[in-house]
């Protein structure tokens, strides 16, 4: 997997219920959609936001820096709200947290499909 971008993602953990992630994987390892730019990925790192408010988003984004994941997307569950159709509330606070915590050499992905 040498050269592959490392990708970690973060989910709603509410959504976990519902959706054990596999368009998420799918398109990052195909490098599709949201991921098109990087090609072919690595995924580092599949966790939640640890729930609402999402304030454990920003802990778990630097874990997942730590393990070498230069790109970071939020799942669409968190900002197109797929399954369910519900948006996280707390999702623009929660980005704006995580970008300022791990700085801007690590790009933010607004969704995954």
């Amino acid at each position: 997997m040498e050269g592959k971008v490392k990708i970690g993602i973060i989910r709603c953990q509410q959504t976990e219920d519902m959706c054990p992630g596999t368009t998420c994987f799918k398109v990052a390892t195909k490098g599709k959609l949201a991921f098109a730019d990087y090609g072919e990925c690595e995924i580092v790192g599949f966790v939640t936001c640890g729930g609402c408010p999402g304030k454990r988003a920003v802990p778990r984004a630097k874990m997942l820096v730590d393990r070498g994941a230069t790109v970071i997307a939020f799942a669409s569950c968190i900002f197109k709200g797929t399954p369910i159709g519900f948006v996280c509330p707390n999702a623009t606070q929660m980005h704006e947290a995580i970008q300022k915590a791990i700085g801007d050499e690590i790009v933010l992905l607004g969704y995954t499909h």
